[in-house]
């Protein structure tokens, strides 16, 4: 009897512990991963309100000129002036604090992506989502002069929470154009490979950095957008970001958002600033009373210290780039030819641009972020921001205040007041 009601005891045991642990898992499991609120994992091809293709379908840009998206031109901040009436609808709905629809800004995520980047761009599309854009789910826009594999649009459906979509880009945007002569873009190709020029004898480089510059806010999936979040492989994002930093931007005026900057490799960009000088000297109007001309020159303009922002991380608004200012510098400097006769990079390019182009508070250092691209960190050296951000990093690796940084140049003309215990990462 007494073995009897020992056995029932331990069966009624079991049986208690198997519940919670049941229920432990069902807990655990949470409601992120319930695949029939994320739009992400539709993998069939769904046409957007402009006839492109999200999750699953590629659209082909074409000729693309961009000007409907300027407007009229003008000042570069009067076209900044971004209407906050006609908000989209959000990718889908989400329980979370920040995440309700009507507070979205129409922005997304763009990454230029070849089909072998797929591993490589997984990790980095999971950082961003797994600090960020799984509370607010944005769209994600990647490019590629290639056509996308079916497997790629797949796997990067399933880990994006917001939409999707995926772009061809046309081949007159990613070949020399006709005014180039290829023989002389060879000899520097040649020449920059023998002075050990870092990518100097890659002409798909020079296109990407082309594109990058002049061609990606054309495409037309791109048209949707006010503001996007360039993203690219192989990247890590150290901290939560608990606030919708797009809607941040749009509510600050803030057109150009960074977390590196450092100055270019001179060997790449011998010409770079003599085109601009000229184009300045020729096109006063596009200058910005209140420029940061004082952060891209320590002479007043007679030369370029190099110093850009490293734009691998940009969060920005579309409209700069779409501006008449811009537009008129980019041509300027294509018709040029130094993308492939030199090397010069977008990060200058940008960087020129934004600080010429804007007023000086239009531009903004994320410090909260925490950010890598190889072989650089950006970590907050504030132990209470680290904290607050959940962030992973070593503060000891932060570049921002290192010598070759340019940040610390940037808090210098913008006045603006260092953390705590700066001096200590120097």
């Amino acid at each position: 009897m007494g073995s009897s009601r020992s056995n029932a005891r331990i069966i009624r045991f079991a049986v208690f512990a198997l519940i919670l642990i049941g229920c432990g898992f069902i807990l655990s499991r949470g409601s992120y991963y319930n695949a029939d609120v994320n739009p992400g994992t539709n993998l069939q091809a769904k046409p957007a309100s402009d006839g492109s293709i999200a999750s699953g379908g590629e659209q082909n840009a074409g000729s693309v000129s961009g000007d409907s998206a300027a407007g009229n031109g003008g000042n570069v901040q009067a076209e900044l002036q971004i209407s906050n009436q006609n908000v989209p609808a959000a990718a889908k709905p989400k329980a979370e604090a920040g995440a309700n629809k009507k507070d979205k800004v129409k922005a997304t995520f763009v990454s230029l992506a070849r089909n072998s980047d797929l591993n490589s761009l997984l990790g980095s599309i999971r950082q961003v989502e797994d600090r960020f854009n799984h509370k607010f789910n944005y769209d994600w826009v990647f490019l590629n002069d290639k056509p996308f594999s079916d497997e790629f649009k797949e796997v990067t459906s399933a880990v994006v929470s917001g939409t999707t979509k995926y772009g061809l880009i046309p081949e007159e945007q990613w070949s020399f154009p006709p005014w180039i002569d290829q023989e002389k873009a060879a000899l520097t190709r040649e020449q920059m490979k023998e002075k050990g020029i870092i990518y100097g004898d890659s002409k798909s480089y020079r296109h990407m950095c082309r594109y990058e510059s002049g061609f990606f806010w054309r495409h037309e999936l791109m048209m949707d957008y006010d503001y996007y979040w360039r993203v690219e492989p192989d990247i890590k994002i150290y901290c939560d970001i608990d606030y919708d930093v797009f809607k941040w931007m749009s509510d600050n005026n803030k057109a150009y958002g960074f977390t590196i900057s450092l100055p270019e490799y001179k060997e790449t960009i011998p010409t770079l600033w003599d085109v601009t000088k000229k184009f300045i000297k020729e096109n006063p109007q596009h200058i910005a009373k209140n420029n940061m001309m004082e952060w891209i020159s320590t002479d007043n303009g007679e030369t370029y210290n190099g110093c850009h922002f490293w734009s691998n991380f940009e969060i920005a608004s579309l409209k700069l780039w779409r501006s008449e200012a811009y537009k008129a510098y980019f041509e300027t400097l294509d018709k040029n030819g130094g993308f492939f006769y030199e090397r010069w990079g977008d990060a200058p390019v940008h960087s020129i641009a934004a600080a010429l182009f804007l007023q000086k508070d239009q531009i903004h250092f994320f410090d909260d972020v925490g950010y890598y691209h190889v072989p650089f960190h950006n970590c907050p050296v504030s132990k209470e921001t680290r904290l607050k951000n959940k962030c992973v990093c070593n503060p000891d690796e932060d570049f921002t205040w290192k010598g070759y940084s340019c940040t610390t140049k940037f808090y210098t003309v913008n006045n603006l007041p260092r953390p705590k215990g700066w001096e200590n990462f120097t």
